[in-house]
């Protein structure tokens, strides 16, 4: 996040805060889903079709991908940052939610992070048909009193419904749900809390003992005493870099100790070693050694990327594996991650979005190493041009071919102030993919996406279940925008509610799709674009497809199942084998 402004530092100012604010920083330093389209388990007879998805080369001139239904969604949260009477660092990055189905009724729920608002953080109740109604009231889910930054999603305890890890400036916490919509805090006594500037997070089985461990990205050692005074060109107040604070910091990892506790193994697994300034982070298995590695996203510094060694070790090899930087030798300002299997090769591949004036780096996996893909996947001029945060490579008009949805708003304001009520706005970006894995601009994405705003978090879920990825945009001193999927003439689809043993979803299973001519992999997680928490099924677009040939479902403790035939257009549940739910 490297500001496009000239700013130098200066003594810092007598700050005045807010009561509220003072107060806060002073503590820190198989069943049915429901849904529009047919659900159920496998093996339905109906009629097939071999017809092959769209190939077209053009990039579609629909009415719009996306119309914002926030108006009339019951949705009112407006994210507010403001610290002080003058720029302060957290102000410009935070932007959180996260999606989960927190009741059990089968629709996708919703959580937003507050910075400094009035009422803390809020939880929506989805009701259908993209309304929702507000259900903070019931419990601590609400998180008040502190500075929210982002949220991640799993089921941490094994009781078979999603928790919450909310990352604030200052004391982290951790929600348990207990049903009811009713969150309890939990933190002192899971041994979490962390005090410092965390940015994104991630539930994943690390040591592949069946739980959820807990990896959480550190942005700066920052405080409000230590802020900076830095300076556009026209010498007023902006935002200051993170290298003009030097002050990077080692993110945390905590193992699940399978009775409701966390023990924080950042010193012994090796993650503590290396520092850097995260904000984007996202599992994967890198190398195709069966363990969870980690991809983190560095804010001016290299990226780093753990691979585990296996006992619960860690090693940072981005340098040695090649996607700790560009292709120019540059370290970027990264924000937002997301992790798929670009190619269809069988690996997990990397994209990480950075500041305006750089490029995306797209880091395509040939056999754990990398190579640079930026260029002729078509996403360096058409990238450039934005600071890109809430990053989602989806396959949002169903063709089988994945597109990608950047929320964009600038961290500094430079010489470019376009709108004097907010210099920081910039349209979102929506590119689409095709089956040459390059990707070009809908030139009408719709209104509510070419309008400038600081965008931050982007949430990825299907709320209406109808096979359409919605978006939800988290936008800094804005209403956040529900964006609706109505891509017109979208293909088919199919999505897989992959569940493990005790019913909750099945993080790290791997899903392949078996189409005519190629596979479709996906992995199931929440984690991954930037502060926020997606959608846990897998959603495949198939296009024309009527019928699926095949489709094999890999757990990580490797069961397996395999279905043929399978008719699309529904949302289809998968068990564990030895499932108890």
């Amino acid at each position: 996040m490297r500001l496009e402004a000239e700013s130098s530092p200066a003594a810092p100012a007598r700050l005045i805060l807010r009561i509220a604010i003072v107060v806060a920083l002073s503590a820190t330093c198989g069943c049915d889903d429901g849904g529009s389209g047919p659900s159920s388990q496998a093996g339905d007879p109906t009629p097939s079709s071999t017809t092959d998805p769209r190939d077209s080369a053009e990039a579609p001139r629909p009415d719009g991908w996306f119309v914002d239904a926030g108006g009339s969604s019951g949705v009112d949260f407006v994210l507010r940052t403001r610290l002080d009477d003058r720029p302060m660092l957290p102000e410009i990055v935070a932007g959180g939610g996260a999606a989960a189905d927190f009741d059990g009724d089968g629709r996708l729920d919703l959580y937003l992070v507050q910075g400094t608002g009035e009422g803390g953080n809020r939880v929506y109740r989805n009701l259908g048909d993209f309304r929702f109604e507000d259900s903070t009231d019931a419990g601590e889910a609400s998180d008040s009193g502190r500075f929210g930054m982002g949220a991640a999603t799993g089921d941490f305890d094994g009781d078979g419904d999603p928790d919450l890890y909310v990352s604030n400036l200052g004391r982290d916490t951790l929600l348990r749900n207990d049903g009811g919509f009713r969150f309890v805090d939990v933190t002192d006594a899971a041994g979490l809390g962390d005090e410092g500037l965390s940015a994104s997070a991630t539930f994943f089985d690390a040591d592949g003992d069946g739980d959820l461990d807990l990896f959480v990205t550190r942005y700066v050692d920052w405080s409000a005493e230590g802020e900076l005074d830095c300076r556009q060109p026209s010498g007023k107040p902006d935002y200051c870099a993170p290298s003009q604070y030097d002050r990077p910091t080692s993110d945390l990892l905590y193992r699940n100790d399978g009775d409701g506790t966390f023990t924080d193994i950042s010193i012994e697994s090796g993650i503590a070693g290396s520092m850097g300034t995260g904000l984007g982070v996202s599992f994967l298995d890198a190398d195709a050694d069966g363990r969870m590695d980690l991809f983190v996203a560095n804010d001016g510094m290299p990226d780093h990327l753990w691979l585990n060694r296996g006992d619960l070790r860690f090693e940072e090899v981005a340098v040695r594996t090649g996607c700790d930087r560009d292709i120019s030798g540059a370290a970027k300002a990264g924000m937002g991650v997301a992790i798929e299997d670009v190619d269809d090769d069988g690996d997990w591949d990397m994209l990480v979005c950075n500041l305006g004036g750089e490029t995306d780096s797209l880091h395509i996996n040939e056999g754990g190493r990398f190579v640079d893909g930026t260029t002729r996947a078509g996403l360096g001029a058409a990238t450039r041009r934005f600071t890109r945060f809430g990053l989602g490579l989806i396959d949002f008009d169903r063709d089988g071919w994945l597109d990608l949805f950047a929320a964009n708003g600038r961290v500094g304001v430079g010489n470019r102030i376009n709108d004097p009520s907010d210099p920081y706005a910039e349209p979102d970006l929506l590119l689409r993919g095709d089956r040459k894995g390059r990707y070009r601009q809908v030139e009408e994405p719709g209104v509510d996406l070419e309008i400038p705003r600081t965008s931050r978090g982007a949430v990825f879920a299907d709320f209406d279940d109808d096979g359409g990825v919605d978006i939800v945009v988290i936008d800094r001193e804005a209403r956040a925008r529900l964006l609706r999927n109505e891509v017109p003439d979208a293909g088919n689809w199919l999505i897989l509610d992959v569940r493990d043993a005790g019913g909750s979803p099945a993080i790290g299973a791997t899903v392949a799709v078996e189409l005519d001519g190629r596979t479709i992999r996906r992995m199931v997680r929440t984690d991954g674009s930037y502060l926020t928490a997606r959608d846990p099924r897998v959603h495949v677009g198939i296009g024309d497809l009527q019928r699926v040939p095949r489709v094999v479902v890999r757990w990580p403790d490797g069961a397996e199942r395999v279905l043929e035939d399978e008719r699309g257009g529904r949302i289809l549940r998968l068990d564990h084998p030895e499932s108890t739910s």
